[in-house]
Formats: C-alpha cells, structure tokens, sequence
C-alpha cells in the first residue's frame, strides 16, 4: 500500500495547525482541541488543490515538518503580538491604578491575568476578528505556500531583525495604549507628593490611593476606546512583520 499521499496530506496540515494554535480566537485553550483539529483539516484541505507536494517527504521529513511549525507559528505571531501589546497596556494600567492585586484567569491562554490586562486583551481579539483580520492570515497562510513551498529551506540571519521587529510592535501597542493613563497618573502623584509636602498633616497613604484610583478610572473611560482604533491601524504591520519572520526559513 503506498502511504505516500497520507504522508504529504499530513505534511499540510502541519503549517494551518501551527497557526491556528498561535492565533487568538482559535488557538486559545477556550476552543475545544476537537474544533482546532477540525480547523485544521478544513483547511489543509482547501489548500490541497492549490499546494505543491512533491517536494513535501523526498527532502527529510523531520526538516520539513520543523520548517513548517516555524512557519505556521511565525505567521500566528502577526495576530498574538497585538494581544500581547493590548494585554502589556493593561498590565501598566492595572499597576499604575492599583488594580495588580485583583486577577482573574485569562480564557485565551489559561494564565493568571490582571483585570485590566484581560480587558485589553478581550478587546484587542474582538477588533482583530471584526476587521476581519483572521481573513488576513489565511490570505497570508495561502500566499505562504506560494514563496515559501513544502520541502527543506535555509535559516537566514534575517530572523533576528524580525523577532526584534515583533517584539517591537509588541512594546509599540503596549505603550500606545498605556501612555495616557500612566501620564496622568504620573501628575497625580506629583500633585499628591507636593501636597503631602506642604501639609504633612495629610498622610500620603490617605489621600494617594482614592485619588489615584478616582482619576486612574476616569482616564480608563476615556482612553479604553483606543484599543480598536490601535489594533486596526498597526494590523498591516503585524502581518508584514509576520510574512517577513516566515520568510526566514525559506
């Protein structure tokens, strides 16, 4: 009996399954693993038509299924890096209002996350799925097969530049978000430490904390509707940052 279509068919579902586990929405521990192998197949199925395997198991298969984990993973990254981003928002928010104490379980990846942390994160996953930015990965997986075929590739030293690029836009969400509400928070404890300073019959401790939090909540309401406006405008960076990642392993 002759394996060989069996071994290529599950060659390609290497690449689809790698990105829908990165990917927010659909990798997350919240979707049954009944419902991303079945993702998965769906998927590997609809590229089969389109997709070269005859290169696929002739050139090694442990180099070929390796090749294809980094690039599925890689361009899952385009998507987590704005999770990621919104998430560090929320963890610098939390820690500036004094929410860091009050945590809860985060459904995307099952670990403990602040309040604000998985506000942000909820919120960041929502406006990716709504702009439609899962429909960009498949594009993205699809012309992946188009300039980086199944079959064994190179390392090239470009895949430094990327994981630095990636991790730059995390911190660029990150900030974006969190700069207006740490800002204000920053002149409030200026104004509170001066006014300790002038009167030290008022205790720090005493006025700081509802000041901050009073203040820190106001800011919340008026700067968390920015979360979608960022989301969508860096979503074209994150997928050519993820392409360009991907493109490392050609």
């Amino acid at each position: 009996m002759d394996f060989t279509p069996i071994a290529r068919l599950g060659i390609l579902l290497v690449r689809p399954g790698a990105l829908l586990m990165m990917a927010p929405g659909f990798g997350g521990q919240q979707v049954p693993v009944p419902a991303r192998i079945g993702l998965t197949v769906l998927l590997a199925l609809a590229l089969a038509p389109s997709v070269n395997l005859a290169s696929g198991p002739n050139v090694g298969i442990v180099v070929t299924v390796f090749r294809e984990v980094a690039i599925g993973l890689s361009l899952g990254l385009a998507a987590r890096a704005m999770v990621a981003g919104a998430e560090l928002a929320g963890h610098l928010c939390s820690q500036q209002i004094g929410f860091s104490y009050a945590a809860t379980i985060n459904p995307e990846g099952g670990a403990r996350n602040g309040v604000l942390a998985s506000l942000y994160g909820l919120l960041a996953i929502f406006t990716w799925l709504g702009i439609g930015g899962h429909h960009l990965l498949l594009r993205a997986l699809h012309a992946s097969y188009e300039g980086l075929p199944i079959g064994a590739g190179n390392l090239d030293a470009s895949l430094l530049a990327s994981v630095r690029e990636m991790l730059a836009l995390v911190f660029t969400v990150g900030i974006r978000l969190a700069a207006p509400l740490v800002a204000v928070l920053l002149l409030v404890e200026i104004a509170v430490g001066l006014i300790s300073r002038a009167a030290p019959a008022l205790s720090f401790y005493v006025i700081g904390d509802p000041v901050r939090l009073a203040v820190g909540l106001i800011v919340l309401g008026v700067t968390i509707g920015t979360v979608p406006g960022v989301t969508r405008t860096l979503t074209d960076s994150a997928i050519e940052a993820a392409m360009t990642m991907a493109g490392a392993f050609r």
